[in-house]
């Protein structure tokens, strides 16, 4: 099985190096410093356990690398439609595309049923690249619960004990080429978990990425050092509850919102889209915060805590230039 991680970040990085720690024919698309580096030193990813160092064949160029059979994705949302044609070129009649995204997928209403099945999201796929180039049939979503960052170049930090990946299709059907990638990350101590309700498990992460991301945008603050003030908590669990209310109003179980603020409260992890703030880097303010405000007003469940934390969340984002509006054509 020939697998390309495209994108080289942390959680990117992650995935790769434990690929090739198994014996995966692994194969990665990074650019800049990140390419260098790991063409010349290797690919380092420090776990608790030990440093896993590889060496994938890495180019910027996907045209060199041929059909693959999985193709990963672990790029943030706003810059997939740009490279649609790129993860295109990588795939042959029965690939599968893995998105490794925060927030709400591009995919999210394909083979769902009901009156919303196929709707497109024009925030999160501008002009269908992705719809055209990748295609939904092909997609499959993936969840991960890794808290990683880049420490140097071609240097990947996995902080958690434990780390772990949710995936499964959008049509919840099973599929053998899934079980087989989760038998090769599973022994290297990525935990996959392959599921028939992939949009269960988006919304269980969503729920906590919207709280926890807007408030750090906000605060700048790691949760724990914000969810130990009364009122903010408060406010917090209403927005818990109505992203719950999203969730179940779609047909979603997104389980015991109490559960996650919980552990939301003890982290000392500043959460990703905060960290993409402070180094002025492009936020995922669209599949993070925005549609999943979108979803609510098609499902017409009321957001009056969310509407007004993400309102000023994005604000922030487009005060310090890292967000803009899209011109919505579905």
């Amino acid at each position: 099985m020939k697998i390309c991680v495209y994108g080289a970040g942390a959680v990117g990085g992650h995935i790769a190096g434990r690929l090739a720690e198994g014996q995966a024919e692994v194969s990665l698309i990074a650019r800049g410093e990140q390419l260098a580096a790991i063409r010349q030193h290797g690919l380092r990813v420090q776990t608790r356990d030990g440093e896993l160092l590889s060496h994938p064949t890495a180019t910027d160029n996907p045209s060199e690398l041929g059909p693959q059979d999985i193709v990963i994705v672990a790029v943030k949302a706003p810059a997939l439609p740009a490279i649609a044609e790129n993860i295109g070129s990588l795939l042959h009649k029965d690939s599968l595309v893995l998105f490794v995204t925060n927030g709400i997928p591009w995919w999210y209403f394909h083979s769902h049923g009901g009156n919303l099945d196929g709707t497109h999201l024009p925030r999160l796929d501008p002009g269908q690249a992705l719809w055209d180039h990748v295609g939904p049939a092909r997609a499959v979503g993936a969840v991960a619960y890794t808290a990683c960052s880049v420490v140097a170049p071609g240097v990947i930090r996995a902080e958690n004990p434990v780390n772990r990946l949710i995936i499964g299709r959008p049509d919840g059907k099973p599929d053998a080429r899934l079980e087989t990638l989760a038998s090769l990350l599973g022994p290297t101590g990525l935990e996959v978990t392959v599921t028939p309700k992939i949009r269960d498990a988006v919304w269980a992460k969503l729920l906590m990425n919207l709280i926890g991301g807007s408030l750090a945008v906000l605060s700048a603050s790691p949760m724990k050092d914000v969810l130990d003030k009364p009122a903010i908590a408060g406010t917090a669990k209403a927005m818990a509850d109505e992203g719950a209310a999203i969730a179940q109003a779609l047909g979603c179980d997104p389980g015991n919102p109490e559960e996650g603020l919980s552990k939301l409260a003890k982290s000392g992890h500043l959460q990703s889209i905060a960290q993409d703030l402070l180094a002025g880097r492009p936020m995922e303010v669209d599949a993070m915060f925005r549609v999943p405000l979108d979803l609510a007003e098609l499902a017409q469940v009321p957001t009056p805590n969310l509407d007004l934390v993400i309102q000023l969340a994005t604000q922030r984002a487009r005060a310090a230039g890292l967000y803009q509006d899209q011109q919505l054509v579905a």
